[in-house]
């Protein structure tokens, strides 16, 4: 990898040595509730107990996950959220809206810290600055940076009439995808939305977008599609369809093209808060906290691979290529 200038800017930063305005019960045990349609283990997550273990919460030792909420299906979350609610547990990390939905709707006491496309839009918080309630966490600015992915996409492909969207209908609702529509199509472009709403869709939905004549995919924002993104980047590949990622370390694993913030950043910045939650802080007087930092990073051997020539242009820009 061949790195461009660029400087990782993330919120928070000056908290980087262990957290010292709350008092750690000595002794104590904590326990946590995790929901999320991925799974336990990820090169991802394992960030979140790395940086609550910089703050002295250990698993296995002071810290106890309960982890019944892991690769849940959206269908089994509501469930999932009251079982947690009705446990001893001090507070509820969510990963995706399905996930903060499901415990919000289950608990209006315990703390909650969600990471979520937009936190005002669904409802979880009133304000960023003051959410208020049981709720905080990272909001993602994911209908924006869908948007911007989108107008990447449609530079990679300079000879592509139709592109595809490969949408989770549990993260992105109906006029989002609109928007998304009208601005492909102001730009001499036809977007065709296939939809995967549970992982059994995924596949067949980018075949289908492939046989419609698709020249190049948006994987939209999803917590259900960035956990199953490898099987997306190998089947993006074997249809030699150029595909643009959610996340920048998807494009490190094989994808095409990524541009947005880092999900291991952000998964940091969610474990800062929840460490504050846990020492004694009313998620309420925490502000929701937004990425700062973004990359667009280009794998040129992923493009040798399916035959895609990369414009120039946007190889200049990348803040990182990988050859």
């Amino acid at each position: 990898m061949r790195r461009r200038d660029f400087m990782a800017v993330i919120s928070g930063a000056a908290v980087l040595a262990p957290l010292r305005g709350f008092a750690q019960e000595t002794g104590r045990t904590y326990r946590l509730g995790v929901i999320s349609l991925g799974p336990r283990r990820t090169s991802s997550q394992d960030n979140i107990f790395d940086e609550l273990r910089r703050h002295g919460f250990v698993e296995g030792q002071n810290l106890i996950v309960d982890g019944r909420g892991y690769e849940a299906r959206v269908e089994q979350l509501p469930v999932v959220g009251t079982g947690l609610a009705q446990a001893e547990i001090e507070a509820i990390l969510c990963l995706g809206p399905a996930a903060t939905r499901a415990a919000r709707d289950a608990t209006h006491h315990i703390p909650i810290i969600a990471i979520v496309d937009d936190m005002v839009a669904a409802g979880f918080v009133p304000s960023l600055g003051r959410p208020g309630g049981n709720i905080t966490g990272i909001s993602i600015l994911a209908p924006e940076l869908d948007g911007k992915r989108q107008d990447i996409l449609i530079e990679l492909t300079p000879n592509a009439r139709r592109i595809a969207a490969l949408a989770d209908p549990n993260s992105t609702a109906s006029p989002k995808l609109q928007a998304l529509r009208d601005a492909a199509q102001a730009r001499g472009v036809e977007l065709k939305i296939h939809m995967a709403d549970v992982p059994e869709r995924i596949v067949p939905a980018i075949d289908e977008a492939k046989r419609m004549g698709a020249m190049a995919l948006n994987v939209l924002a999803s917590p259900m599609l960035n956990s199953l993104r490898g099987n997306i980047i190998e089947r993006a590949a074997t249809l030699r369809l150029p595909a643009i990622y959610q996340w920048v370390e998807s494009a490190e694993e094989g994808g095409l093209v990524a541009y947005g913030p880092r999900l291991n950043q952000l998964y940091r910045q969610m474990a800062r808060q929840l460490a504050k939650v846990l020492r004694g802080a009313k998620p309420g007087d925490l502000p929701v906290e937004q990425p700062t930092g973004f990359e667009l990073v280009i794998n040129l051997k992923t493009a040798k691979e399916i035959g895609h020539e990369i414009p120039a242009g946007l190889v200049q820009r990348a803040n990182a290529v990988i050859e």
